[in-house]
């Protein structure tokens, strides 16, 4: 709940530019919308305030293009390609190769700070609850006071009225001395109450003219209009621009409302449907009930919709046309923000990969993962071929740990601080928990047993800026480096997804980058970890200790064999067991069982 309460403040700020983005549109088209596709605007964004609560990310046109050639293409779940006599060959040809040893680091998962918000918005919610519920308290004590409508005149006028409009259902009208203006409530069974000043006052013209606009709100099940914006309310209750949204949806639909009776009637007839608003504009008020629909108003808006009455023309066909692009404009650039404003997509930590021209086969991979959350990507070069298992977790960015070693070495390679020749660093002294760390290192024993200190020795002698540098330029995951500068590639900010990872991978072993051709061979080397006639294995683990807890996993790298090459890489998590040693033990297991690489135990 904490992770979904940030998430939901980003897809806030969408949110309010979406409504900016509506009332500019309003703006712009004012001229060709009818005041009722005005109003029908609103419940596009009703629409969209839903969107931050669906459990899954919404599809963007890309992943409808990937599905649609997907159809064309239609390939097969199954991967399995021999590249030839693999068997016998031992991955893990010295017995380092699988020790990914890691530090434990401490974490506040999830973050306070989003309990907090969390709590804080529960409280919000808890408390237009308890408002809502009073006025709805009020209103039912307003209709145990009400009585039958008596006046024989009133109720021959509603009868007609109700004709006027083609109403057959039986709509109770009662009338109240605790209201100042008509309203209609009730959605199941709705009923018009009426104030007593208003019946005492009797004026055929203007009842009928408030009779008509009552009406109107039942005719356009406005009941279910009032339920979904108290809810938007109450759900919004913290973010302004959706009040003041709502407050405008209202305002229109009083509008479109008077736009109807003004069908209804003559052209004769406008100056007077005004002049009953005008006459009654200091006896009658916005309603204070939430589940209400009425005449009423305060006079900023009464004066809105007077001189919407005095301008009205009735719309000719080519005006309904513009209204009608003008909406379905507007309508498709609201919707078409929808995705943004998922809290899914709103995270950060999943890479949005664009998919919509590659050949993918997602195969389900489940058995080999077992109790753990994980996933499973594999590249085919040379077919161009992707297979991967749980795309949603595939695209999930995780702390890199010990796998950004591989690009880290570049790094320090591509700027000297360490070279093909010469990558020894000397070890300061420091007594680590594995014995393997507390001795001098190179390039290739600090990238065997993983050690942490080499690498960090590395990026202080780059510095921040250089390093930032290189991570962009390469675009390692989401390019975060707020963490601390010594751990942010351990469970901190860094973070990559495993689709990423066989990305860079590609592009490692071709040289994408433009860096020196003896740099990337010297990384190469230095995650190599079996070569044979079958071909050559490269390889790195990663392994994420919080709190004591190993959490997630790691293995990547990819095969080159005589006629191709695969990339892959499997991650991960769990409470606790989440290495990278388990990690490789799946991967090994898949690809054995897809005939790609055969390993000897």
């Amino acid at each position: 709940m904490a992770d979904f309460m940030i998430r939901f403040l980003i897809c806030n700020v969408f949110i309010s530019g979406i409504i900016g983005i509506l009332l500019i549109a309003k703006r712009i088209f004012k001229g060709n919308l009818s005041s009722r596709m005005q109003y029908n605007l609103w419940f596009l964004l009703l629409g969209l305030l839903v969107v931050p609560f669906i459990p899954f990310r919404l599809i963007g046109f890309p992943q409808i293009l990937s599905w649609l050639s997907s159809l064309k293409s239609s390939p097969t779940s199954d991967t399995r390609t021999a590249i030839g006599e693999a068997a016998g060959i031992n991955p893990a040809g010295n017995a380092d190769w699988m020790n990914d040893f890691a530090l434990s680091v401490n974490s506040e998962t999830p973050s306070s700070i989003g309990y907090i918000l969390f709590g804080i918005w529960l409280v919000g919610i808890l408390a237009m609850i308890i408002l809502v519920i009073k006025s709805s308290i009020r209103l039912q004590n307003l209709k145990k006071s009400a009585l039958p409508l008596q006046n024989p005149e009133v109720r021959k006028l509603y009868h007609r009225c109700m004709k006027e409009m083609g109403i057959n259902r039986n709509i109770h009208v009662y009338s109240t001395a605790f209201l100042k203006s008509p309203i209609i409530v009730g959605l199941l069974k709705p009923c018009i109450y009426l104030p007593i000043h208003l019946i005492s006052d009797y004026n055929e013209s203007d009842m009928r003219y408030m009779l008509l606009h009552e009406l109107q709100h039942y005719k356009h099940k406005d009941a279910i209009a009032n339920y979904l914006m108290n809810f938007a309310g109450v759900i919004y209750w913290f973010n302004p621009l959706v009040w003041y949204a709502l407050k405008e949806m209202r305002n229109d639909r009083e509008v479109a409302c008077d736009t109807s009776v003004l069908k209804m009637l003559e052209e004769d007839d406008y100056a007077d449907y005004g002049n009953t608003l005008i006459n009654f504009a200091e006896k009658i008020s916005l309603t204070p009930f939430p589940f209400a629909a009425g005449l009423g108003g305060n006079m900023k808006q009464m004066k809105r919709r007077i001189i919407n009455i005095a301008s009205y023309e009735k719309p000719t066909f080519i005006k309904r046309v513009k209204g009608m692009t003008a909406f379905m404009l507007t309508a498709v650039l609201l919707l078409g923000f929808a995705p943004f404003i998922s809290t899914y997509a709103a995270d950060g930590r999943h890479y949005q990969w664009d998919s919509s021209s590659e050949n993918i086969s997602y195969v389900d991979l489940s058995t080999y993962f077992g109790e753990y959350e994980g996933s499973f990507v594999l590249y085919d070069l040379e077919n161009d071929a992707w297979s991967i298992h749980n795309k949603d977790h595939a695209t999930l960015r995780v702390a890199p740990n010990s796998t950004y070693k591989i690009y880290d070495a570049l790094f320090g390679l591509e700027e000297g601080v360490i070279t093909p020749e010469n990558s020894f660093i000397a070890w300061n002294g420091e007594i680590y928990p594995f014995e393997a760390w507390n001795a001098d290192q190179t390039l290739q024993s600090a990238m065997n047993s993983s050690v942490n200190w080499y690498f960090q020795t590395v990026d202080e002698q780059l510095g921040a800026s250089d390093v930032y540098s290189y991570i962009q330029e390469i675009g390692y995951g989401n390019e975060n480096m707020s963490g601390d500068f010594s751990t942010y590639w351990m469970e901190s900010s860094l973070e990559i997804s495993p689709i990423e990872q066989v990305e860079l991978l590609a592009k490692l072993q071709n040289n994408s980058f433009g860096f020196a051709p003896e740099n990337i061979s010297t990384v190469k080397d230095a995650i190599c970890l079996s070569s044979s006639d079958a071909g050559t294995f490269y390889g790195k683990t990663g392994t994420g200790r919080v709190n004591g807890q190993y959490v997630n996993g790691w293995f990547i790298g990819y095969i080159e064999t005589a006629d191709n090459t695969y990339f892959f890489a499997t991650n991960i998590s769990a409470d606790s067991d989440a290495t990278g040693g388990n990690a490789t033990e799946i991967t090994m297991s898949i690809l054995s069982d897809m005939n790609i690489w055969v390993s000897q135990k």
